[in-house]
């Protein structure tokens, strides 16, 4: 029988914010490998298209970074060729080291997408079916020409398109099942233009297709959300990584158990749970440390799409802290405001500011800082949140920080 061990829901929130690089010290100079150590223990670096303040996956890398060289990371993406864009829990930059477990995945295309059987599978057969001679084509064009961009295809395909299924034309829609299937990937950017090529072609010599079944990829994936969260239970770690693409989780788990990879444990004052939680075998001196006081906080502003709280039943479970995106709301309706970064404190979420990056202008705009009911009020914290937007200011090239007067009193000594 295995061993179980216990601890406090507040070290089982610090240890989450450990292993996600959010405690501690920044690097005083962070470079390509630490873009890479970030990655690799994050798992995946979202992508979203949205820039009110800077690319999601840029800011995710500043909070744990600091002022970074973005240049580092184009060159791992596009001449180093240490990170690559795949579909992880969404469209994400992934490192090129995880190949093989990804290649599972192409290799069982669609499947990995949609499930066998379902409606939307019959649409994906359906459409695929239909279309081989635009596949043909696409594949073609880029054997014969290099890397395109999609809208530089011309649709051949006679196939109507299908009702209800998609919005994209029939060359984008083919051109995300090559993507997913490992055909092509990403191989560059023309400002938010993805820039396809053949996967042959620019895989790096050294990059591995070993062989994995199904099984061994989700054991050792599952090892990677569950270390990537810190202590999880199933369903968390079901919506990290590999986004629900865990068919056999709970057999899983319990094989890792049985080969002491992973650990029950319990959070003695957390709230009453159906189902284990668990801890990786690798992390509990992590804990033992952070149970030691070997914590050392920090102001940390992040991402609307930030891995940390990405899973917000999670995020309200463990942290308290609900978090709703506002992006698609109406104005008048919005809370909080459209793209909000928040405010984390050590391992609590104290408060939200709503920035605009004017880069017109050089200014970093924000329209509004609020509190949670419990964050601390005194000039010290005020102080902390200030240099940490100056911080960001400073990595996005603004001249001049602007608030306005939506500013909670106990926090504009700094915030004005």
């Amino acid at each position: 029988m295995s061993r179980k061990i216990t601890t406090t829901i507040e070290n089982a929130r610090r240890l989450a914010v450990a292993k996600q690089h959010l405690a501690g010290r920044r690097p005083v100079n962070p470079d390509s490998d630490d873009i890479l150590r970030v990655t690799r223990d994050l798992g995946c670096l979202q992508l979203d298209p949205i820039s009110t303040v800077a690319p999601s996956h840029l800011i995710v890398l500043w909070s744990r970074l600091g002022n970074f060289d973005t240049k580092d990371l184009d060159n791992l993406l596009w001449r180093d060729k240490k990170l690559f864009e795949y579909w992880a829990h969404q469209a994400s930059i992934v490192l090129m080291e995880d190949y093989p477990l990804y290649y599972s995945l192409m290799r069982r295309h669609p499947d990995g997408l949609v499930s066998p059987g379902s409606i939307w599978r019959q649409r994906i057969d359906k459409f695929l079916n239909a279309n081989g001679r635009l596949r043909d084509h696409i594949l073609s064009e880029l054997r014969e020409k290099g890397p395109l961009l999609s809208r530089q295809f011309e649709d051949t395909s006679r196939a109507k398109r299908s009702q209800g299924w998609s919005s994209w034309g029939d060359v984008s829609r083919m051109m995300f099942h090559l993507f997913l299937s490992g055909e092509v990937m990403v191989v560059g950017r023309e400002g938010k233009q993805k820039v396809y090529g053949l996967s042959e072609n620019f895989l790096p010599s050294w990059v591995s297709k070993k062989e994995l079944s199904a099984d061994e990829v989700e054991y050792l994936t599952v090892q990677r959300s569950l270390r990537a969260l810190g202590i999880a239970n199933s369903s968390e770690i079901s919506w990290h990584f590999f986004r629900k693409r865990y068919p056999n989780l709970k057999a899983t788990l319990k094989q890792l158990v049985a080969n002491e990879k992973i650990i029950p444990i319990d959070i003695s004052d957390g709230p009453v749970e159906k189902g284990e939680r668990y801890i990786h075998s690798k992390d509990v001196v992590l804990l033992d440390d952070l149970e030691a006081s070997k914590w050392e906080p920090r102001v940390s502003l992040l991402s609307p799409f930030d891995n940390l709280f990405c899973d917000r039943t999670r995020t309200k479970l463990l942290f308290n802290f609900d978090y709703t995106i506002e992006i698609y709301t109406p104005p008048k309706k919005r809370k909080f405001g459209y793209y909000v970064l928040s405010i984390l404190y050590g391992d609590k979420f104290i408060g939200r500011i709503d920035p605009v990056m004017d880069r017109k202008n050089g200014t970093l705009i924000i329209n509004a800082v609020h509190s949670e009911p419990y964050a601390p009020k005194d000039k010290d914290t005020s102080r902390e949140i200030g240099e940490s937007v100056e911080q960001l200011s400073k990595f996005l090239g603004a001249k001049e920080v602007v608030y306005s007067r939506k500013v909670p009193k106990y926090w504009q000594s700094h915030l004005h």
